[in-house]
């Protein structure tokens, strides 16, 4: 009869090897921002799910929209501008 502390060990065994790379976590540092405007768009669209939207919620949806825009935007430029030689843009 096998222990479930055997496949215990099996699973986590690798567990040190599955930590986030300095390069992944500066990654996910980079995409920060626009991680956190999308999540702002989406409050500001389900905070309108079970009601008609009013005009102050129509513009919150847009600010937000125009933020999270803003932020891709600014993400695929510096993505562009550190990936061209010389770091022009």
């Amino acid at each position: 009869m096998e222990h479930i502390v055997t496949v215990q060990d099996v699973v986590t065994a690798f567990a040190d090897f599955m930590e986030p790379t300095a390069a992944e976590l500066d990654a996910i540092e980079r995409e920060m921002p626009v991680v956190l405007a999308d999540v702002d768009l989406l409050d500001a669209q389900i905070a309108t799910l079970d009601r008609i939207p009013t005009e102050l919620d129509e513009r919150r949806i847009r600010r937000a929209r125009r933020r999270a825009l803003a932020a891709r935007v600014a993400l695929i430029n510096r993505t562009a501008a550190a990936s061209l030689p010389g770091g022009a843009a």
